[in-house]
Protein backbone atom coordinates (compact mmCIF):
# COMPACT_ATOMS: atom_id res chain seq x y z
CA UNK A 1 0.00 0.00 0.00
CA UNK A 2 1.76 3.15 -1.20
CA UNK A 3 -0.07 6.45 -0.88
CA UNK A 4 1.15 10.05 -0.75
CA UNK A 5 -1.51 12.13 0.97
CA UNK A 6 -1.80 15.83 0.36
CA UNK A 7 -1.18 18.15 3.28
CA UNK A 8 -4.36 19.59 4.73
CA UNK A 9 -4.70 23.21 5.77
CA UNK A 10 -6.16 22.36 9.22
CA UNK A 11 -3.38 21.61 11.69
CA UNK A 12 -4.01 19.20 14.57
CA UNK A 13 -1.41 20.70 16.86
CA UNK A 14 -0.68 24.15 18.11
CA UNK A 15 0.88 25.97 15.14
CA UNK A 16 2.35 29.00 16.89
CA UNK A 17 6.00 28.81 15.87
CA UNK A 18 8.55 27.91 16.82
CA UNK A 19 7.20 25.27 19.18
CA UNK A 20 10.54 23.83 20.30
CA UNK A 21 11.93 27.26 21.22
CA UNK A 22 9.28 28.16 23.78
CA UNK A 23 10.37 28.49 27.39
CA UNK A 24 9.86 25.70 29.90
CA UNK A 25 7.17 27.86 31.52
CA UNK A 26 5.19 28.29 28.29
CA UNK A 27 5.59 25.12 26.25
CA UNK A 28 2.80 22.54 26.14
CA UNK A 29 3.07 19.85 28.79
CA UNK A 30 3.72 16.88 26.50
CA UNK A 31 6.45 18.81 24.68
CA UNK A 32 8.05 19.82 27.96
CA UNK A 33 8.15 16.23 29.16
CA UNK A 34 9.69 15.14 25.86
CA UNK A 35 12.28 17.93 26.14
CA UNK A 36 13.24 16.57 29.57
CA UNK A 37 13.67 13.03 28.26
CA UNK A 38 10.25 11.51 28.94
CA UNK A 39 9.74 9.32 25.89
CA UNK A 40 6.57 7.40 26.73
CA UNK A 41 3.73 9.93 26.89
CA UNK A 42 0.77 7.58 26.57
CA UNK A 43 -1.79 7.85 29.40
CA UNK A 44 -1.78 4.15 30.22
CA UNK A 45 1.94 3.61 29.71
CA UNK A 46 3.88 1.31 27.41
CA UNK A 47 2.14 -1.81 28.71
CA UNK A 48 -1.30 -0.62 27.59
CA UNK A 49 0.12 0.08 24.13
CA UNK A 50 1.37 -3.52 23.92
CA UNK A 51 -2.13 -4.75 24.75
CA UNK A 52 -3.62 -2.43 22.13
CA UNK A 53 -1.27 -3.63 19.38
CA UNK A 54 -1.97 -7.27 20.20
CA UNK A 55 -5.72 -6.68 19.94
CA UNK A 56 -5.41 -4.62 16.77
CA UNK A 57 -3.58 -7.38 14.93
CA UNK A 58 -0.93 -5.36 13.08
CA UNK A 59 1.17 -8.31 11.90
CA UNK A 60 0.60 -8.74 8.16
CA UNK A 61 -1.81 -5.79 8.10
CA UNK A 62 -1.87 -2.46 6.27
CA UNK A 63 -1.45 -0.02 9.17
CA UNK A 64 -2.02 3.74 9.28
CA UNK A 65 -0.88 5.54 12.42
CA UNK A 66 -2.30 8.99 13.12
CA UNK A 67 0.01 11.41 14.92
CA UNK A 68 2.95 9.03 15.55
CA UNK A 69 4.86 11.82 17.32
CA UNK A 70 8.31 10.63 18.36
CA UNK A 71 7.78 7.26 16.69
CA UNK A 72 7.93 4.94 19.70
CA UNK A 73 4.79 3.07 18.71
CA UNK A 74 5.83 3.18 15.05
CA UNK A 75 8.95 1.26 16.02
CA UNK A 76 6.86 -1.34 17.86
CA UNK A 77 4.53 -1.68 14.88
CA UNK A 78 7.45 -2.20 12.46
CA UNK A 79 8.89 -4.85 14.80
CA UNK A 80 5.57 -6.72 14.49
CA UNK A 81 6.03 -6.90 10.69
CA UNK A 82 2.95 -5.26 9.19
CA UNK A 83 2.23 -5.62 5.49
CA UNK A 84 2.67 -1.84 5.20
CA UNK A 85 2.94 1.23 7.45
CA UNK A 86 1.83 4.82 6.78
CA UNK A 87 2.27 7.54 9.39
CA UNK A 88 0.30 10.78 9.25
CA UNK A 89 1.36 13.78 11.33
CA UNK A 90 0.78 17.52 11.02
CA UNK A 91 4.21 18.28 12.53
CA UNK A 92 6.99 18.19 9.90
CA UNK A 93 9.63 17.57 12.60
CA UNK A 94 7.73 14.52 13.83
CA UNK A 95 7.41 13.27 10.25
CA UNK A 96 11.17 13.54 9.74
CA UNK A 97 11.83 11.69 13.00
CA UNK A 98 9.44 8.84 12.20
CA UNK A 99 10.81 8.51 8.66
CA UNK A 100 14.17 7.77 10.21
CA UNK A 101 12.60 5.05 12.35
CA UNK A 102 10.47 3.24 9.77
CA UNK A 103 13.04 3.69 6.97
CA UNK A 104 12.31 1.34 4.08
CA UNK A 105 9.53 -0.40 6.02
CA UNK A 106 6.97 2.39 5.63
CA UNK A 107 6.15 5.94 4.62
CA UNK A 108 5.31 9.06 6.63
CA UNK A 109 3.55 12.20 5.39
CA UNK A 110 2.63 15.65 6.64
CA UNK A 111 -1.17 15.82 6.73
CA UNK A 112 -4.03 16.33 9.13
CA UNK A 113 -5.56 13.42 11.01
CA UNK A 114 -9.03 14.64 10.00
CA UNK A 115 -8.10 14.90 6.30
CA UNK A 116 -5.34 12.40 5.53
CA UNK A 117 -5.74 12.46 1.76
CA UNK A 118 -5.62 8.64 1.72
CA UNK A 119 -8.08 6.59 -0.36
CA UNK A 120 -11.21 5.01 1.10
CA UNK A 121 -10.59 1.55 2.54
CA UNK A 122 -6.80 1.90 2.66
CA UNK A 123 -6.13 0.16 5.97
CA UNK A 124 -6.74 -2.93 8.04
CA UNK A 125 -5.70 -1.03 11.17
CA UNK A 126 -5.84 2.68 12.00
CA UNK A 127 -4.15 3.60 15.25
CA UNK A 128 -3.84 6.77 17.30
CA UNK A 129 -2.61 7.44 20.82
CA UNK A 130 -2.97 10.44 23.14
CA UNK A 131 -4.29 12.69 20.38
CA UNK A 132 -8.10 12.55 20.38
CA UNK A 133 -8.02 13.69 24.01
CA UNK A 134 -6.43 16.96 22.90
CA UNK A 135 -9.33 17.79 20.55
CA UNK A 136 -12.72 19.40 21.06
CA UNK A 137 -15.88 17.46 20.29
CA UNK A 138 -16.09 18.61 16.66
CA UNK A 139 -12.47 17.70 15.91
CA UNK A 140 -12.82 14.35 17.67
CA UNK A 141 -15.75 13.50 15.41
CA UNK A 142 -13.87 14.60 12.31
CA UNK A 143 -10.87 12.42 13.12
CA UNK A 144 -12.96 9.35 13.95
CA UNK A 145 -14.96 9.86 10.74
CA UNK A 146 -11.71 9.95 8.77
CA UNK A 147 -10.45 6.80 10.50
CA UNK A 148 -13.69 5.01 9.63
CA UNK A 149 -13.44 6.18 6.01
CA UNK A 150 -9.92 4.87 5.45
CA UNK A 151 -10.60 1.55 7.19
CA UNK A 152 -11.59 -1.49 5.17
CA UNK A 153 -14.71 -3.38 6.26
CA UNK A 154 -13.69 -5.56 9.19
CA UNK A 155 -10.72 -3.33 9.95
CA UNK A 156 -9.95 -2.04 13.43
CA UNK A 157 -9.55 1.47 14.83
CA UNK A 158 -7.26 1.28 17.86
CA UNK A 159 -7.04 4.21 20.29
CA UNK A 160 -5.16 4.83 23.54
CA UNK A 161 -6.45 7.93 25.30
CA UNK A 162 -6.98 9.66 28.60
CA UNK A 163 -10.23 8.57 30.20
CA UNK A 164 -12.55 9.65 32.99
CA UNK A 165 -14.18 7.35 35.48
CA UNK A 166 -16.86 6.48 36.46
CA UNK A 167 -19.23 6.77 33.50
CA UNK A 168 -21.69 8.64 35.72
CA UNK A 169 -19.16 11.34 36.66
CA UNK A 170 -21.08 14.61 37.14
CA UNK A 171 -20.65 17.32 34.53
CA UNK A 172 -19.29 19.87 37.01
CA UNK A 173 -16.53 17.45 38.04
CA UNK A 174 -15.62 16.85 34.38
CA UNK A 175 -15.43 20.59 33.81
CA UNK A 176 -13.22 21.08 36.87
CA UNK A 177 -10.83 18.35 35.71
CA UNK A 178 -10.59 19.84 32.23
CA UNK A 179 -9.89 23.30 33.64
CA UNK A 180 -7.15 21.95 35.89
CA UNK A 181 -5.53 20.07 33.01
CA UNK A 182 -5.72 23.10 30.71
CA UNK A 183 -3.94 25.26 33.26
CA UNK A 184 -1.19 22.75 34.00
CA UNK A 185 -0.44 21.24 30.58
CA UNK A 186 -1.48 24.29 28.52
CA UNK A 187 -3.64 22.18 26.22
CA UNK A 188 -7.43 22.11 26.23
CA UNK A 189 -7.55 18.39 26.96
CA UNK A 190 -11.05 16.93 26.89
CA UNK A 191 -10.91 13.33 28.16
CA UNK A 192 -14.06 11.21 27.90
CA UNK A 193 -15.57 8.51 30.05
CA UNK A 194 -15.47 5.01 28.59
CA UNK A 195 -19.16 5.32 27.76
CA UNK A 196 -18.45 8.58 25.90
CA UNK A 197 -15.52 7.09 23.97
CA UNK A 198 -17.73 4.13 23.05
CA UNK A 199 -20.55 6.42 21.93
CA UNK A 200 -18.16 8.48 19.80
CA UNK A 201 -16.85 5.40 17.99
CA UNK A 202 -20.28 3.84 17.55
CA UNK A 203 -21.69 7.06 16.10
CA UNK A 204 -19.36 6.53 13.13
CA UNK A 205 -20.40 2.95 12.46
CA UNK A 206 -17.70 1.25 14.50
CA UNK A 207 -18.37 -1.64 16.88
CA UNK A 208 -16.34 -1.68 20.09
CA UNK A 209 -14.59 -5.03 20.46
CA UNK A 210 -12.06 -4.56 23.27
CA UNK A 211 -11.62 -2.13 26.16
CA UNK A 212 -8.79 -2.04 28.71
CA UNK A 213 -7.81 0.53 31.31
CA UNK A 214 -4.74 1.39 33.35
CA UNK A 215 -3.96 3.87 36.08
CA UNK A 216 -3.05 7.35 34.91
CA UNK A 217 0.39 7.24 36.53
CA UNK A 218 2.48 9.03 33.91
CA UNK A 219 4.71 10.83 36.43
CA UNK A 220 4.74 8.29 39.24
CA UNK A 221 8.18 6.74 39.99
CA UNK A 222 7.10 3.16 39.35
CA UNK A 223 5.56 4.02 35.96
CA UNK A 224 8.57 6.15 35.03
CA UNK A 225 10.88 3.22 35.67
CA UNK A 226 8.61 0.80 33.80
CA UNK A 227 8.22 3.04 30.75
CA UNK A 228 11.66 4.66 30.54
CA UNK A 229 13.87 2.07 32.22
CA UNK A 230 15.89 2.83 35.32
CA UNK A 231 18.53 4.82 33.42
CA UNK A 232 15.94 6.79 31.47
CA UNK A 233 14.02 7.62 34.63
CA UNK A 234 17.27 8.75 36.28
CA UNK A 235 18.07 11.04 33.33
CA UNK A 236 14.60 12.54 33.52
CA UNK A 237 15.03 13.18 37.26
CA UNK A 238 18.44 14.76 36.70
CA UNK A 239 17.01 17.08 34.03
CA UNK A 240 14.29 18.15 36.45
CA UNK A 241 16.84 18.98 39.12
CA UNK A 242 18.91 21.11 36.76
CA UNK A 243 16.03 23.03 35.13
CA UNK A 244 14.06 24.97 37.79
CA UNK A 245 11.34 26.34 35.49
CA UNK A 246 10.75 22.90 34.05
CA UNK A 247 10.68 21.37 37.53
CA UNK A 248 7.99 23.81 38.65
CA UNK A 249 5.89 23.00 35.58
CA UNK A 250 6.26 19.25 35.96
CA UNK A 251 5.36 19.41 39.65
CA UNK A 252 2.26 21.42 38.70
CA UNK A 253 1.29 18.79 36.13
CA UNK A 254 1.90 16.01 38.65
CA UNK A 255 -0.28 17.80 41.22
CA UNK A 256 -3.08 18.07 38.67
CA UNK A 257 -2.89 14.35 37.98
CA UNK A 258 -2.75 13.49 41.68
CA UNK A 259 -5.62 15.83 42.56
CA UNK A 260 -7.88 13.98 40.14
CA UNK A 261 -6.27 10.54 40.37
CA UNK A 262 -9.57 8.91 41.36
CA UNK A 263 -11.12 10.08 38.10
CA UNK A 264 -8.31 9.82 35.51
CA UNK A 265 -7.37 6.60 33.71
CA UNK A 266 -5.64 5.46 30.57
CA UNK A 267 -8.04 3.67 28.23
CA UNK A 268 -7.34 1.48 25.18
CA UNK A 269 -10.15 0.57 22.78
CA UNK A 270 -10.31 -1.37 19.54
CA UNK A 271 -13.45 -0.86 17.45
CA UNK A 272 -14.23 -2.65 14.17
CA UNK A 273 -15.73 -1.29 11.01
CA UNK A 274 -18.75 -3.39 10.12
CA UNK A 275 -18.67 -5.59 7.04
CA UNK A 276 -16.68 -8.54 5.77
CA UNK A 277 -13.05 -8.05 4.95
CA UNK A 278 -12.34 -8.92 1.33
CA UNK A 279 -9.38 -11.25 0.66
CA UNK A 280 -6.23 -9.56 -0.57
CA UNK A 281 -3.80 -10.69 -3.22
CA UNK A 282 -0.57 -12.06 -1.84
CA UNK A 283 2.59 -9.98 -2.25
Amino acid sequence: MEHTPQRASHERRDTQAPLDERSDADIQGHRLLARLGKHVLRPGGAELTKILLAWAGVTGADVIELAPGRGLTAREIIDLRPRSYVGIDSDPQAVDAVRGIVAEHGTVAVADAAATGLPDGSADVVLGEAMLTMQGDKAKNAIVAEAARILRPGGGYAIHELGLTPDALPGDVKARIRQTLARSIKVNARPYTIAEWRSLLESHGLVVEHVATAAMALLQPRRLAADEGVCGAARFAKNLLTHPDARRRVLSIRRAFRTHRNYLIGVAIVARKTGTRAPRAAT
